[in-house]
């Protein structure tokens, strides 16, 4: 049966798979011939003030492995550099295209993209086709009765569960015409970041075949030193396993009740948020938090992004970080809460910083969590609940193994006088604490009632 189009253009973007890939199934479905491509976008790969190096590295990774998904089906890889646009009409030029097909960008950055996209489309007589693919459930797909967006997650979920996720779909047929290879591109662009986990859908597939580890999830997650985490957020992030794929992995493996599919649920829940109130990026979701004046001491976040504040716990926090791009879940809120209720800095600082350093930085889950830790977004701590650091460091490293692997100063130290720090820090190579996590707590408290008046 004759296809729809003759020839089309399908763009990768955070979707580094031919498995189950929406957009991908829909232009080999819909036309005749696919020329498959990524762009290096200059917005994206250039220096900026919230570009992950690591993130840029796993994303190479990713990159390279499709290269190799590619191969292995006698294809090529189209690589291109330039502004997106552009180097759209200069391939349509070349190849005379119908239609453009990608998978849908939720964030402010690639809603404008995609609008471009669409306008040039629309210029030149193409189709346009926009795919739903990195989400369970799209964004409008999830709203209450009277149209508007659940601000709160238990009830988005609720709602969400009601609908059925998508079974996963192998690469549909048809053919993929080779573009342009411009291998240089990668080795340019990569450098040597020790990452904690390699880019790439065969690395994906390897966590995905882990999942079993994750059994006693919901009594160990919040265990730094255990390794109880699926490890599978940069993947999400980078679409090397998608995420209806993830869903059905964790079904098999684990159960339809799994607290794992519950943070699949809060990855749709901040983007969804993100979405529908696209000021939460640069300001509170909650305005009123907007007015909160903070100290925003630059000696003090210095310490904090070094990793001596002389509170151990954060600063192995920040020493993963710094050192591997990831950080464990648990330790995120702690070093968040840190920043904005003990030291008092703009979360917005702390949100920035996490940008640049993670390898599985997405925009959307990165603001939700850190309004979530600064009590400024939507179903977030509230203000008045702060995380008490040394309480954290003894509960859920209380033998101080995570502690001891990234703060090696305090290797010879028994547990008991680490979690003691605060009330005798010893002389030595690690310091005292830069603030006294009481009184802070407490101004922190005045500053948020001060805001909200």
């Amino acid at each position: 049966m004759k296809k729809r189009f003759a020839k089309s253009l399908f763009i990768f973007r955070r979707d580094l798979r031919l498995y189950d890939n929406s957009g991908l199934n829909a232009a080999l479905q819909q036309s005749e011939q696919v020329l498959a491509c990524f762009i290096f976008d200059p917005r994206q790969i250039e220096p900026h003030a919230y570009q992950s190096q690591p993130g840029l590295q796993f994303m190479l990774e990713a990159l390279q492995d499709l290269q190799q998904q590619f191969r292995t089906h006698q294809w090529q890889l189209g690589l291109y550099q330039g502004q997106p646009e552009q180097l759209v009409s200069r391939l349509h030029r070349e190849q005379a295209f119908e239609a453009i097909f990608v998978n849908r960008d939720y964030t402010p950055f690639g809603r404008r993209r995609d609008a471009d996209l669409q306008t040039f489309c629309r210029k030149q007589g193409l189709a346009f086709y926009s795919c739903a693919d990195t989400l369970l459930n799209e964004p409008e797909h999830g709203l209450k009765s009277d149209g508007s967006a659940y601000q709160v997650f238990t009830a988005f979920y609720n709602r969400a569960r009601l609908h059925p996720v998508a079974l996963p779909q192998g690469l549909a047929d048809g053919q993929l015409l080779d573009g342009e290879q411009n291998s240089d591109l990668i080795s340019r662009l990569q450098q040597d970041h020790s990452n904690a986990l390699p880019g790439g859908r065969q690395a994906a597939l390897q966590q995905l075949d882990q999942l079993t580890a994750c059994r006693d999830y919901s009594q160990q997650r919040d265990f730094p030193a255990l390794a109880a985490t699926s490890n599978l957020s940069a993947y999400l992030k980078f679409g090397c396993c998608s995420v209806r794929e993830t869903y059905y992995a964790v079904v098999e493996s684990l159960g339809t009740e799994h607290p794992l599919l519950r943070q699949l649920y809060w990855r749709d829940f901040f983007t969804q948020i993100a979405f529908h109130f696209p000021r939460v990026f640069g300001h509170a979701f909650h305005e009123r938090y907007d007015k909160i004046v903070w100290r925003n001491d630059r000696e003090e976040f210095q310490a904090w992004t070094e990793g001596r504040t002389g509170v151990p716990i954060v600063d192995a926090g920040m020493r993963q970080l710094n050192q591997t791009g990831a950080m464990h879940n648990r330790v995120r809120m702690i070093v968040a809460s840190f920043l904005v209720k003990d030291l008092h800095i703009d979360w917005r600082w702390g949100e920035r910083y996490f940008a640049r350093h993670l390898l599985d930085y997405d925009p959307c889950v990165n603001n939700g969590n850190w309004q979530w830790a600064a009590s400024t977004g939507c179903d977030a701590q509230p203000y008045f609940r702060i995380f008490n650091p040394w309480l954290q460091q003894k509960k859920f490293d209380p033998d101080c193994v995570y502690i001891k692997h990234w703060v090696p100063e305090l290797n010879n130290y028994t547990p008991a006088l680490i979690h003691d720090w605060l009330k005798q820090p010893l002389a030595g190579d690690y310091p005292p604490p830069i603030v006294e996590h009481g009184l802070r707590s407490q101004q922190a408290k005045v500053l948020f009632q001060q805001a909200g008046q």
